[in-house]
Order: C-alpha cells, then structure tokens, then sequence
C-alpha cells in the first residue's frame, strides 16, 4: 500500500482530477491518501469530495484523512511514498492582484504572471520559503518520497528543489501532453496514429522538435505552410497567433498557450505598439479574469463536488501514470522537469529543462537531448536568465538578485528603465514582506 501526501488539497478539482486518476489505478486503489492545507473550509470540501470518489468509484478501498495547517504537516508527510504540491502561495486576493496592479502603475502589462515576468518572479519568492520547510519536513519523515511539483513557475520551484535540497522532485505540467494533437486539430491536419514527437526545451516553452505520423511521414512542412497562412490571410476565431509567429520566424512550435508565451519575449506587449495586442489577440489580465470568473464558477458548481454524488473518469494528468510505474515497475513516458545536468548540451547544466523522462521502479530517468538548435536555446536562455536569478534571489536574500532577474526578464526589460525596475522591485517587494508572504531581504 502506498502513502499519498496530497500539499494544497484545498485546489478540490486538481484533487479530484489526481486522486480521482488513483482511485481507478489498480496499483493504487487501496492508497492511504493525506489531504493537506492551511484553508479549513477549503480542505474540509476537498476531504469530502475524496471521500464521497473513494465511496463511488473505489467501493472505500483507499484511507483518507485530513490535516489542517503547519502543526500537522509533518503527519501529514509521514512515511509518505508520493508528496503531490498544489499549493498556490498568497492566492488571488491579495498576491495575485499585488503581482498585476504595481506592474501596471509602471506601465508593465501582462497576461498570466505566474511563470515568467515579474509577477513570476514574485510569485516564486513568496512560494520558496515554503517549498523550503516542506523540504525539511520531507527529508526528516519521509526522505525516499517523490514530489510531484505542480505549482508554478515549475522551472524556478523545480530547479529550486532539486539543487538546494536532498528531495527527489519531479515537476509536471499539461502542456505536454496536448502539445502535438492540439496543434494538429487547430490547423486541420489529420494524421495517422500513432504520431512521432520529441518535444524539449524548458516548461511553457519547450520545442516541438519532430513531429512525424505513423508511416514516417515529416508533417512539419504542412504545419508551418498553414502556420504562415493563418498569420497572412487572417482567422478571425484563431487566437494562438504567438505560437504561429513562433514556427514562422523560428521554424518550431512550443508547448504552452499564446497567451502564456506573449508575455516571455519582447516581441508582443509593446507600449510603443499597441497595435499587437489586437493583431495577435492578446488577453492582457487575463489571470485575473480566470481567477475571478473561478471563484464564481466555484459558488455556483461546489455541490457538483460536495455532494455524495460525484464521479470521475481517468484525465491525462501524470502523476497517477507515474505512481503506477513506480510502484508496478511498468514503463510510462512522461514530460518531465528535471536538471539539465547536460541533458541539452547548449543549456546551462544547473537550468530546470523539460524532456521526455522514463517512469519506473528505478523512478524518473530523463532523456538526453543533445543541443537544441541555436535560435530556440537562445530564447530559451531569456528565460532561464531570470529564473536562475530568481533562484539566486530567494537563496541569498539579496535585493540586488531580485533586480537582476527582473532586469534581465525580456518583457520588463523591453518596457522599462532600470530605474522603473528598481523602484517597481522595492515597492512588491515592501507590499509583499508587509503581508508577510516574503521574509527579510537586504
């Protein structure tokens, strides 16, 4: 029996979707099943939505309880096999909102701001501290424990973890997954299963390297011929324009969405030219709007939940595939976050990167990549800069490190001096230690 350590287990419908996938995993269906946050209302739902799954779809099979804040965290991650992290540090109202509204007073817009950009980069020094008494507690009472990190920004959380602390962490996206087909359904190409992919780079902007159908058919001309069509001939409905842009002038696509990817170049949210927003479809506040029309939606939907009359059908999220591997010792393939570590020649060894990893009883084995080609590596580096200062940042407890990735994020660095930078910084900065969501830095 497996011991499952469920961290933000008040996110109810990722908890229903990762433990719902457990509960229909043979392997897995008599998991003890820890739900662990520091929101009472929010847990107390979560446990009654998995116990109500456990009933439904499992005939009761799994233990589930329930611990409520820092004093029972450690119970929690007792002995603990798997530790799933979902945690969302200072949540919409007020660090969402902090993250979106003092970039705006400086004319620094965004779309997502929880990956890259400064709102990616504060919302990694809120999260930090707390990854780092997680690890503590993970190496004391459970130390062969997987993480699963599902929290973003996934490359700084990861990369994080991975270097500055003994827990064996992977971090997991979706993107990967629906990278390949959905790009195929959107521009109308059918293809004869089973496809041929490799996919890597870093998280929400890893490379569509090789795409090929089940004859071995090269299926990248055709993408990129429609690709330069749709952006020449217009789609009024089409809305991952950035992505396109980014297989014309760069000849490949990326795993994450267009408005993910508008805000972690210099290229679309531009002061100077407004006129990109609309020509590419850009959804400036976009986060915002999601987390609002969520909360509505959670008000209106919660009984769905917290019924006794919920189900749930197997989703394509990784962590049940990879628990089920390393517990049965069949082989699964997942895309996976993990240290370079020379895995991509042409990236920094101590770069958090994105590639096909191998699942099992010896537990995740990534692949090596080889180099990228030069111009993908060097968008990729614009990243990677800011998410190893950041890195830096939260491990120093120096300003000058939060200036430096913030200077050196393409989209903040495109639209404001360092002057701007700076005082924009120290104002987050002074908002964020004064809710105590950051601790004191020098």
């Amino acid at each position: 029996m497996v011991k499952i350590a469920f961290m933000g287990a008040g996110s109810t419908v990722f908890a229903k979707n990762v433990l719902g996938d457990v509960m229909l995993t043979p392997a897995l269906r008599d998991a003890e099943i820890a739900l662990y946050d520091i929101d009472p209302e929010r847990l107390e739902e979560s446990y009654i939505m998995v116990t109500s799954l456990n009933k439904n779809i499992n005939e009761g099979r799994a233990t589930v309880a329930k611990y409520l804040g820092v004093n029972e965290r450690r119970a929690a991650l007792a002995d603990a096999d798997f530790v799933v992290n979902a945690i969302q540090v200072g949540g919409y109202d007020p660090c969402t909102i902090t993250d979106f509204e003092i970039p705006k007073k400086y004319g620094l817009r965004q779309t997502i701001a929880d990956t890259l950009g400064i709102g990616g980069i504060f919302r990694a020094l809120r999260t930090i501290p707390v990854m780092e008494d997680f690890a503590r507690d993970i190496e004391d009472v459970c130390p062969r424990a997987l993480l699963l990190n599902y929290t973003n920004p996934m490359a700084i959380l990861t990369g994080y973890m991975l270097r500055y602390t003994k827990v064996k962490t992977v971090g997991l996206c979706h993107s990967v997954q629906v990278c390949s087909r959905g790009l195929l359904h959107e521009l109308g190409i059918q293809a004869k299963e089973p496809i041929k992919e490799r996919i890597a780079g870093i998280n929400h902007m890893a490379w569509l390297l090789e795409i090929e159908d089940a004859d071995g058919n090269d299926l990248y001309p055709e993408i990129r011929r429609r690709a330069c069509e749709i952006l020449e001939n217009g789609k009024p409905d089409f809305y991952d324009l950035v992505r396109l842009e980014y297989i014309r002038r760069f000849g490949y696509y990326c795993t994450e969405s267009s408005e993910h990817n508008a805000e972690y170049n210099p290229f679309f949210i531009k002061s100077k030219y407004p006129e990109l927003i609309e020509r590419y479809r850009i959804p400036l506040d976009e986060y915002p709007r999601r987390c609002i029309n969520q909360i509505k939606w959670w008000k209106s939907d919660r009984e769905k939940y917290v019924s006794g009359n919920v189900s749930h059908r197997r989703t394509m999220e990784y962590a049940s595939y990879i628990m089920e591997a390393l517990t049965t010792d069949v082989p699964y393939k997942i895309g996976g976050n993990v240290l370079n570590d020379g895995l991509i020649d042409n990236l920094p060894r101590e770069a958090c990167v994105e590639v096909a990893c191998l699942c099992n009883k010896l537990g995740i084995q990534p692949t090596k990549n080889g180099p990228l080609p030069t111009v993908l590596a060097a968008m990729n580096m614009t990243n990677i800069n800011t998410q190893l200062l950041t890195i830096e940042a939260a491990v120093t407890r120096k300003k000058e490190a939060i200036y430096q990735a913030a200077m050196l994020d393409p989209h903040t660095a495109a639209e404001l001096s360092i002057d701007d930078i700076v005082a924009m910084c120290d104002e987050l900065y002074e908002v964020h230690h004064a809710g105590g969501w950051m601790p004191e830095y020098k």
